[in-house]
């Protein structure tokens, strides 16, 4: 196998043939020409990735590798990591972006040549886009090796870049040439010795799509009352001369990408570069859900929406005065990535590498909105110990931050002069992030931070939450419902603040909101349960409702209400909105629960007709018998696999779906893609499919009918579609739900089982027998569903009238 060749585990081979992990581990032991493991472990082997490919068309298991998926193996193999090549690939998608004709100019050349010559070209694109790669300023140093150190190799050493800076251009557009040369012949050869002339310029001037003009101003920029543009603060009061978060790559490290990065291109002219880019991120996110805390799209969208200034609600994104917006703890750079409208985005991250895929995110997304300055200021650094903005004023501060961090800089940090409020405790760096926020706004700027529960009701934390009250800083507290955001099973909390004007008297309450109760379960007419789980909360109406409590301050029961200062200023300075908010009785109180008691009771009649005659008893029946996975060979019926995920444009039928009964998770407005949903090519159901769970070894079986068809199919699900002129869709679902047959079809080798619908057994019978076993088990499928719409409906009425006789709205005869 060659050197720094792509490789890809079993779980990419599951992937790429569209089969499950068991079908790879069946090939490996069946098939002696399956290619042997080059790298890995022996539990967890790798293979080349191009001896697979060869293996699957020879098979006829594989007819061509989606370039998607092709690229993202590239990234996942990468022999740097999958952090590093997409740092590289990203360099690579600006300059595919940004000078189309420099890239064909260097594409045209061998992998070593076009590896020589692309530092120099990234390296100006880097510049025009993220400001130029000075030395950083003191602090921690970032850990040698990790994604986005910088690199001080000498001109003359064995990474310098082999050409110099050719001097005279006047701008990097898309016609521009490749700094040093100006024909493809020109690009120096990998066996010419490196120069010694000086390395990139950091001085290059931006580029000719986005012009030093109005149209596109620098960070920190804002239009005066004449219209003019002028800095907030100066760029080197900002801090803006600091190093940027992605450092130009050298030759030697580029060399081994530049497959992938040809690849990526392809990818990016077919759906752009921006889009390639999250496509990518999105993968290496999804797998690896333990190492990054992601901020959710609609959750990003609902925080920049209530950071924005009064005066430009209503008004188009591309009318509205130029602002500043800065990300302490940048994450991904969901938050800044919501942002709507003109802005200039300062962004900080602790993590080099993570600091290094934003900086390029923003940059890829700037132009494809038209909406921001196509020069997003990131930096990497810990912001609470270094950070690196320390004297800007912005707008905005938007802020998902580390929750329980006891190391936060306690003991380091005791006189620092942005504690204005109160020194925060140790267990309360929280409270030190909302402090820092504040400490970064102008007069009259707002933040928004997203808050565990637990730091509106600490007592360590009282003082500081007494004295944001008494000087009007903090202006709302709002309750998410669990699932928005991880953690996942808790409730958090946004904190909207502002920063109080000298001169102008603090508002004298606090707006509290909780809108737990616009997403709980609760049983609907039809009996499909709304809410539940984060892929049940229906962020339309929470956005909604957060956005018209904040806006109107206006009291709503159950949902939200304005609170005096004076009577949260108590000995505990509770500000949980749960405390000062009576949630409504289940059933919409004691008047709504006659409804509800007669929809209980014709739900109940309902289930009286459907329930199964008695039963008349046979002998065991001994019929030929098939499996599932012969009969798709056979092709009586196709296999898919559920690749969609809920947030997006379309319905997605979820697992959860499945297991609860309910309908498709519901669309959503499109906003900006967070990374983590990422999504190949959906499966649409259609009227007559039956979806399989993959996980949980149970007995639930689902045939799709005209309310779910044309919904996405969801992660963790099969689709077995059978052919109607050869299967019944009830009797393939009904067999399907045997509990012995699900038993011999799940594997047992983890703490889940998990069920491959090749192995489920099918009794062989003529089609209009099916259909007679299939009516009855359509009949048995709705007799379940109507036990479940009465278990809601009746524990609606239960709960309806313990809390009425609890708090006396019912009498007790």
């Amino acid at each position: 196998m060659p050197e720094n060749a792509t490789e890809v585990t079993a779980a990419g081979i599951a992937r790429l043939a569209g089969v499950g992990r068991a079908a790879v581990s069946n090939w490996r032991r069946r098939h002696a020409d399956f290619p042997q493991p080059v790298g890995g472990s022996a539990t967890s082997p790798s293979f080349a990735l191009s001896d697979v490919e060869r293996w699957l068309r020879d098979q006829g298991k594989l007819a061509e590798v989606p370039l998607r998926e092709r690229v993202w193996q590239e990234v996942a193999g990468h022999p740097a990591g999958a952090a590093q090549a997409l740092v590289h690939t990203g360099c690579a998608l600006l300059l595919v972006r940004d000078r189309p004709t420099a890239w064909l100019e260097l594409t045209g050349t061998s992998d070593e040549r076009m590896a020589q010559a692309l530092p120099y070209a990234v390296d100006h694109v880097l510049t025009a886009r993220l400001g130029p790669d000075a030395p950083s300023a003191p602090g921690p140093a970032a850990p040698p090796g990790t994604v986005g150190t910088p690199r001080t190799a000498d001109a003359s050493g064995p990474d310098a870049p082999s050409a110099p800076v050719a001097s005279g251009h006047a701008a990097v557009g898309p016609d521009a040439p490749v700094p040093g040369s100006t024909v493809p012949s020109a690009i120096p050869s990998a066996s010419a010795p490196p120069s010694a002339s000086a390395p990139p310029s950091a001085s290059a001037p931006p580029s000719a799509s986005a012009p030093p003009s109005a149209s596109a101003p620098a960070p920190g920029s804002a239009p005066d009352a004449s219209g003019a543009l002028h800095h907030a603060n100066p760029p080197e009061a900002s801090g803006v001369h600091r190093a940027r978060a992605v450092h130009t790559p050298t030759a030697r490290d580029l060399l081994p990408s530049v497959p992938l990065l040809r690849a990526a291109a392809e990818l990016a002219a077919g759906i752009g570069a921006g889009q390639a880019f999250e496509f990518l991120l999105g993968r290496h996110l999804d797998a690896n859900p333990r190492q990054y805390t992601l901020t959710p799209p609609h959750l990003a969208e609902l925080m920049a929406d209530l950071a924005e200034p009064p005066a430009d609600e209503g008004r188009p994104a591309s009318a509205r005065p130029l602002r500043s917006v800065l990300d302490p703890a940048a994450g991904t750079g969901s938050l800044l990535r919501a942002v709507t409208g003109p802005a200039a985005l300062y962004a900080q991250e602790a993590d080099a590498g993570l600091a290094a895929l934003t900086a390029l995110r923003l940059a890829l997304c700037a132009d494809a909105t038209r909406d921001a300055p196509a020069s997003p200021a990131v930096r990497t650094g810990d912001t609470l110990r270094a950070d690196a903005f320390p004297r800007l004023a912005t707008d905005t501060v938007l802020c998902h931050p580390p929750f329980n961090d006891r190391n936060w800089g306690h003991d380091e940090l005791a006189y620092d002069p942005r504690w204005e409020y109160g020194f925060p405790a140790r267990v309360e760096s929280e409270l030190a992030w909302v402090q820092h926020a504040l400490a970064r706004l102008r007069d009259g700027g707002t933040a928004v931070l997203l808050m565990p529960p637990a730091a509106a009701s600490r007592r360590s934390g009282r003082r500081i939450r007494a004295d944001l009250l008494r000087r009007g800083a903090l202006r709302a507290v709002i309750a998410l419902p669990a699932g928005a955001a991880p953690p996942y099973g808790i409730p958090l909390h946004l904190w909207v603040l502002r920063r109080p004007t000298p001169g102008v008297r603090p508002g004298p309450d606090l707006l509290l909101a909780d809108t737990a109760a616009l997403a709980a379960p609760a049983a609907e007419p039809g009996g499909k349960a709304a809410g539940g789980g984060r892929d049940r909360i229906d962020w339309p109406v929470v956005r909604a409702a957060v956005l018209d409590a904040w806006r109107d301050r206006t009291d709503l029961p159950g949902v939200s209400r304005v609170v005096p200062v004076v009577e949260l200023l108590d000995d505990d300075v509770d500000l949980a909105p749960a405390r000062y908010l009576h949630r409504p009785a289940p059933g919409g109180g004691a008047a709504g629960l006659g409804e509800v008691r007669e929809r209980l009771a014709e739900t109940l009649r309902l289930t009286a007709r459907l329930t199964p005659p008695p039963v008349a008893p046979a002998a065991p029946a001994h019929r030929p018998r098939t499996t599932v996975g012969e009969l798709a060979r056979g092709g009586a019926l196709s296999l898919h696999a559920g690749t969609a995920a809920p947030g997006g444009p379309a319905p997605v039928l979820t697992e959860h779906d499945v297991l609860t009964g309910a309908g498709p998770t519901a669309a959503t407005p499109t906003g900006p893609e967070a990374p983590g949903t990422a999504q190949d090519e959906p499966v649409l159901l259609q009227p007559g499919d039956v979806v399989v769970p993959v996980l949980g070894g149970g007995t639930v079986v689902r045939v799709v009918g005209e309310r779910d068809a044309g919904a996405a199919l969801g992660r963790n699900l099969q689709l077995l579609r059978p052919d109607p002129a050869a299967l019944d869709p009830w009797f393939l679902a009904g067999f399907l739900r045997g509990t012995s047959n699900n038993r011999q079809a799940s594997s047992y080798a983890s703490t889940a089982a998990r069920l491959d619908a090749r192995r489920l057994h099918l009794p062989r019978m003529p089609l209009a027998e099916q259909r007679r076993f299939g009516e009855r088990f359509r009949e048995l499928a709705a007799f379940e569903e109507a036990l479940r719409s009465a278990e809601r409906i009746g524990g609606l009425l239960i709960q309806g009238m313990y809390d009425g006789l609890a708090d006396g709205t019912v009498a007790p005869t």
